[in-house]
């Protein structure tokens, strides 16, 4: 008897139906795939960008730190090594100190300063002997009087070295690549300037089967997250790079006064050798001499006892502060860039 061709309609009409479904089935999985690749590329070309500038930021820290160390090691010891020598010192009555008063400058000033020199030189000491772990890249974020704070409970150099370690920001500038968890991420976050960065988006598995419609709408929402990590990321990005140029100002001041900083010593030196070691029998050139000098040994000790960061990786207040200070201070003394 013959099929019936109703039947044979329905029959064919349920198989390209079926066809069809599987077709349109491949093709989101398709569309999936290709949106989760998509996803992982966006969040891994934002993750190499903050991996890189995180580097860059935390050599640059490090940089900061070296020269700190090695102005104290140098300059700031010499200077204090005469300076001490001489007695009855009073700026009050030295002529052309007015044009210097930019910073003030007082025993409270000299003291702390011996008390820097001192812990720079334990710091260097674990520095050459390999041990400085993360001790360079703090005591470039920190203020040096900070830093001895920190430090003053233990050996300088193991217990600046675990402050790196145990505050967030600066682990996030020592620690590994994001990708790999590392940066020192305690849950799973980061704190970079108050903002809070998720681990990198996992990589996304096939989509297959009957499932590939509703596999395609979570990839849709993939990409989403996606987007939004790589926006989280990017603005850490500009952080780390804001971060790294207020660094290098701070490093070029550092380093602008240092230049002007070691003949006025020298100069100074050769007064105590041929007028004596009382103040008050040199003549008004050398008290001019030695006021600048001194004046300038304060503003050194105002960069380096300037903190860079916050607890949370934003920039301070009082750097930019201190910057635009140095600034007018270098201009006054005509020192150039």
């Amino acid at each position: 008897m013959p099929i019936p061709v109703l039947f044979i309609g329905a029959a064919a009409a349920a198989g390209a139906f079926g066809v069809g479904k599987t077709v349109k089935a491949g093709v989101d999985t398709v569309n999936a795939n290709s949106i989760n690749k998509t996803a992982n590329e966006i969040v891994d070309d934002a993750t190499k960008l903050v991996n890189a500038q995180r580097e860059a930021c935390s050599n640059s820290l490090s940089h900061l730190g070296s020269e700190k160390l090695f102005v104290l090691n140098t300059s700031m010891t010499q200077f204090l090594d005469t300076f001490t020598k001489i007695k009855n010192v009073d700026f009050r009555e030295t002529e052309g100190l007015n044009e210097l008063s930019r910073l003030h400058v007082d025993e409270k000033e000299f003291t702390e300063m011996k008390a820097m020199v001192s812990f720079a030189g334990s710091l260097a000491g674990g520095t050459i002997a390999g041990t400085a772990g993360g001790a360079l890249t703090a005591f470039g974020a920190y203020g040096a009087a900070q830093a001895l704070a920190v430090a003053s409970t233990g050996t300088a150099i193991s217990t600046l070295s675990g402050a790196a370690a145990t505050n967030t920001t600066l682990a996030f500038f020592g620690g590994g690549a994001l990708s790999a968890g590392g940066l020192g991420m305690a849950g799973g976050v980061v704190v970079l300037g108050g903002l809070v960065v998720g681990p990198a988006l996992a990589v996304m598995g096939l989509v297959t089967g009957a499932a590939a419609s509703k596999n395609l709408e979570q990839a849709r929402t993939n990409k989403a997250e996606a987007i939004q990590i790589a926006s989280q990321l990017n603005t850490a990005s500009l952080q780390c790079e804001t971060i790294r140029r207020r660094t290098y100002m701070f490093y070029n001041l550092l380093a602008r006064l240092d230049t002007y900083f070691l003949p006025l010593i020298y100069q100074m030196e050769d007064i105590v050798k041929t007028e004596g070691d009382d103040y008050r029998t040199y003549s008004d050139a050398s008290k001019q001499t030695i006021a600048s000098c001194a004046s300038v040994a304060v503003s050194v000790k105002s960069v380096l006892d300037t903190p860079l960061l916050t607890d949370d990786g934003l920039l301070t207040d009082e750097s930019e502060s201190t910057a635009s200070s140095i600034e007018g201070f270098l201009k006054n003394m005509r020192i150039p860039y």
